[in-house]
């Protein structure tokens, strides 16, 4: 077995996910099997209750895991679906050290950070890397940060444990350009190598943010200074998609420098009886296809998001993802027009949403999923305009939620009627917790997580989307619609077009006399890839298209 470690330097956000997941699609297009892991240096257990603005969207598994948005590109970036466990927390680490150390299991001796905290991490790697050919490690944060060292200890070791020719260290870090020189600066990547060597790590291969190209001279001058070949001085130049990002980074022959640095031949060669053509010519042609179609679409079209947590768009990461698929394969550009749902709480929001709507901003009306109540009123408003007004709706979560708040209140006439998540009073609770919901006291991890079956209406636009009648769709919510208005819901027009399989649980709602209007109580963006959009995201785009197109 194999490992990659990525580490990060200089500041945050630099793009490790990204970079992370381009090396795994890179070495799936060239046949091997990969395994991707994420390490998050914070306390929490996982990223179920970390607030969207603190941290970014809450990627769901199928298994139920709430983890961290990174997962979520990998899973579109290899079109794998992985566990909650490829999530390592320090968190999950300490939990389990001290369960064990209550136990007993330590015979009594010291507990420290070495070895059992480092044993524990090196542990769930190798765990995770058991039937893989390759495992890439992505290291939280940035060197130098003190929640981040117990883990840069354990990859130090891991070259020890398993041989120096399976363990590669990539040190993403940024080139600063000054524009007023027309420079661009190596001295922090230095600085950052430097920290982690201090440690004991020192990296093979260093890729390099940059907004220009960086030219032989700094190539050398890293390559000399921060002790690395010089074809290993990866540039890494802002990208027009994220998904252009690993065809820019095979060019740079970063592909080929990890096929020879971790003698890769010898894995393919093993595994697919001497044919090695493949490892040095991989095939990315279905790749550069979705790529050309996102960056030069024949068509565009403006779909109109009205969220809660707008101003931070990692919020809704897999949701803008989705979009970009769907997009993609109908050869048209997914503009957004981000809407504070709090703008549509006055009383003028029909003014406001046709507004939008004259300016070409309003193709469609997407309502994604969310907590708490400030900005429900005006994702309600939203939907009743998108309703009546005939724009393609799709409400996700508590998107769908609020469309049956909204049904209820002006087309059933149910006065009042809410969600007791907001109104515990109301007097008509069209959506509400289920009894298992009702006592609990922990808040992580007790919600409704993971993928759940639903049974499709044969002659519904949902089930003709999906093509089949059973559907798993990931799920993160505690509220229900409530079964005691179903019938209500029905009888006034609203279709019920999926039901858990007990019949019990409403998990897909749509409108028949509308272009499309559908709202599912799951996740179905994150279960979107590149290669493969998802049934819901494309038949929205394809319906706003045909709109504007007829």
């Amino acid at each position: 077995m194999k490992y990659i470690f990525i580490t990060g330097g200089v500041v945050s956000s630099l793009g490790k996910g990204i970079t992370a997941s381009s090396i795994g699609r890179l070495l799936k297009a060239r046949n091997f099997d990969v395994n991707m892991v994420k390490i998050d240096p914070y306390l929490q257990i996982d990223a179920g209750t970390m607030s969207p603005y603190e941290h970014g969207e809450v990627f769901v598994t199928d298994d139920g895991g709430e983890t961290d948005l990174d997962i979520g590109n990998y899973e579109r970036f290899i079109d794998v679906s992985l566990k909650a466990d490829n999530n390592i927390t320090a968190g999950k680490v300490y939990k389990t050290v001290l369960e064990k150390e209550r136990r007993g299991e330590y015979l009594g001796k010291t507990v420290q950070v070495i070895p059992h905290i480092t044993d524990e991490i090196k542990e769930r790697i190798k765990k995770l890397g058991e039937g893989y050919d390759i495992t890439i490690v992505e290291i939280g944060g940035t060197v130098g940060d003190i929640e981040s060292l117990p883990f840069l200890e354990a990859i130090r070791q891991f070259k020890k444990d398993v041989g120096k020719d399976n363990v590669l260290y990539i040190h993403v870090s940024l080139l600063p350009y000054l524009k007023t020189t027309g420079e661009v600066k190596t001295k922090p990547t230095q600085h950052s190598v430097k920290e982690l060597r201090s440690i004991g790590i020192q990296p093979d291969i260093l890729v390099c943010r940059t907004e220009v190209p960086i030219g032989e001279k700094i190539r050398e001058k890293l390559a000399l200074f921060c002790d690395v070949d010089r074809e290993a001085v990866i540039e890494a130049r802002d990208a027009r998609t994220i998904y252009e990002v690993p065809l820019n980074l095979e060019k740079e022959g970063l592909g080929n420098l990890i096929v020879k640095k971790l003698k890769l031949t010898e894995v393919y060669s093993r595994k697919y009886s001497g044919d090695s053509k493949r490892v040095f010519e991989p095939d990315l042609s279905q790749w550069r296809a979705i790529v050309d179609r996102i960056i030069n679409p024949l068509h565009e079209i403006t779909v109109a998001i009205v969220g809660k947590y707008v101003k931070l768009k990692d919020a809704y990461m897999s949701i803008i993802e989705a979009l970009v698929h769907a997009g993609a394969k109908n050869d048209t550009r997914v503009n957004i027009r981000w809407i504070n749902a709090e703008e549509l709480e006055s009383k003028n929001y029909m003014d406001i949403l046709d507004n939008y709507r004259e300016n070409g901003e309003l193709g469609g009306i997407l309502v994604p999923g969310g907590f708490g109540e400030r900005g429900v009123n005006g994702k309600i408003n939203a939907i009743r305009y998108a309703r009546e007004k005939k724009i393609p709706f799709l409400g996700i979560c508590l998107g769908m939620q609020c469309a049956v708040i909204e049904y209820a209140r002006n087309v059933c006439n149910l006065e009042g009627a809410h969600s007791t998540e907001f109104h515990k009073d109301t007097p008509h609770p069209v959506v509400d917790l289920l009894p298992e919901q009702v006592n609990l006291k922990e808040k992580g991890g007790t919600m409704r997580l993971g993928a759940y079956p639903a049974v499709l209406k044969e002659d519904s636009l949902t089930h003709s989307l999906y093509g089949k009648k059973m559907v798993y769709e990931r799920h993160r919510h505690r509220y229900e619609v409530n079964p005691k208005y179903h019938h209500i819901l029905e009888r006034n027009g609203l279709t019920i077009s999926g039901m858990s399989p007990d019949g019990k649980l409403a998990e897909f709602i749509e409108l028949k006399d509308h272009p499309f209007f559908i709202g599912t109580q799951g996740h179905p963006e994150f279960k979107s890839r590149p290669n493969r959009p998802h049934p819901l995201f494309d038949g929205f785009v394809r319906t706003i298209l045909y709109n504007k197109i007829r």
